[in-house]
């Protein structure tokens, strides 16, 4: 490809980089109100031809992904450059140059199968699956699974994976899009370090790593923003300085996701660790329905739904990681250092879970 032989986006001004990437965030959002638009084509009964029908927009799609493509040749070095550029600032490369180099591509990415014990939220084995599964699809493959095999399984999209180059979700929101550039890299960083080599052998380990990535990302991300696209930095939540009021009937709290999640985390381990797995799955379906309620469209809420969300610990109050004490070691260890470098290469070098409980208790 063009951008592997010679990379001509280090050449470019940096206005004009920026100018590239909103120009191909726009053009993703073209393709794929072209997309939706011959899907609601097909999926109208009152529609007797919907390849005639379509047609026109058939031909104009293949006009705009060809755009796509060849604005994604010049966009995706640009980005590697950004974040490669952030890397260094933040003296998380070796001689200037992230290792190993930031590479990645915006692929379609396979879908990924979770399973886990339906007496205890453990994982048994992911199982990567070809992308574009119909939901229907996914639903018997889970029923199969839970009745065949007896195993909670579901079926989750990734954003990201960390072979090399990194395969990347196409989006058009782009603090997600640099936030798991850098996540995968910092995987990819890891793997020749101790934490990183260690990624499969305990639970605690992958949850270690998980949240190292998704802390390294957000910030890297964020950093990435404030160079590149100032206008694009989310606000900064005030501090609380006083008391907070009291609700009133007129304005009742905001509901709070990650709150809810936890509790409902906390009760399904403990209905587990009584061995009420059947009060377990249906108490799970009631916050299912619950979370419905409140706007959150979860399609499945289960062992495996645990399993998977729980490995990303990086923010307070647990979420899906409910009492976990994983993941608030990882954030407390980041607020001990004084950079994201310093957290890195301190983390990096853990091999188990008993070696971030005597890291992070010698730095209090």
């Amino acid at each position: 490809m063009l951008q592997s032989s010679l990379d001509i986006s280090k050449f470019m001004q940096k206005d004009e980089s920026i100018s590239i990437i909103e120009q191909y965030l726009e053009q993703v959002e073209i393709v794929r109100n072209l997309e939706t638009g011959i899907q609601v084509i097909y999926a109208d009964p009152q529609v007797e031809d919907p390849a005639s029908a379509s047609a026109e927009k058939q031909a104009q799609l293949t006009i705009e992904e060809q755009k796509l493509l060849d604005l994604a040749a010049l966009s995706e070095p640009i980005l590697q450059n950004q974040v490669n550029d952030i890397i260094r600032e933040m003296g998380l490369s070796l001689g200037g140059q992230s290792a190993p180099p930031i590479a990645y591509r915006v692929s379609e990415l396979p879908l990924n199968l979770v399973t886990s014990s339906r007496t205890e939220i453990k994982r048994i084995v992911d199982i990567s699956l070809n992308p574009g599964l119909a939901v229907e699809e996914m639903d018997s493959l889970e029923t199969a699974i839970y009745e065949q095999l007896d195993l909670s399984a579901l079926v989750v999209p990734v954003g990201g994976i960390g072979a090399y180059p990194t395969m990347v979700m196409q989006t058009t929101d782009l603090r997600w899009l640099v936030e798991v550039i850098a996540h995968e890299w910092i995987h990819n960083y890891l793997t020749f370090q101790p934490l990183g080599f260690n990624y499969e052998t305990s639970p605690d380990m992958t949850t270690i790593n998980e949240t190292v990535a998704s802390i390294a990302g957000e910030e890297i991300s964020l950093e990435v923003l404030r160079n590149y696209y100032p206008e694009l930095v989310p606000p900064e939540t005030a501090p609380v300085t006083s008391a907070p009021q009291a609700e009133t009937a007129q304005d009742p709290p905001a509901f709070d996701f990650r709150a809810e999640m936890r509790i409902t985390r906390v009760k399904v381990d403990e209905l587990l660790a009584e061995g009420k797995v059947s009060e377990a799955e249906q108490y799970m379906e009631e916050r299912r329905q619950f979370f419905r309620q409140n706007g959150y469209l979860i399609r499945k809420l289960n062992q495996a739904y645990f399993v998977f969300y729980g490995s990303y610990n990086d923010q307070p109050g647990g979420g899906a990681s409910g009492n976990d004490p994983v993941g608030p070691l990882v954030q407390e260890l980041r607020k001990t250092t004084n950079n994201l470098a310093e957290f890195v290469t301190l983390i990096a070098r853990v091999n188990s879970y008993p070696e971030l409980v005597n890291l992070v208790q010698s730095r209090r």
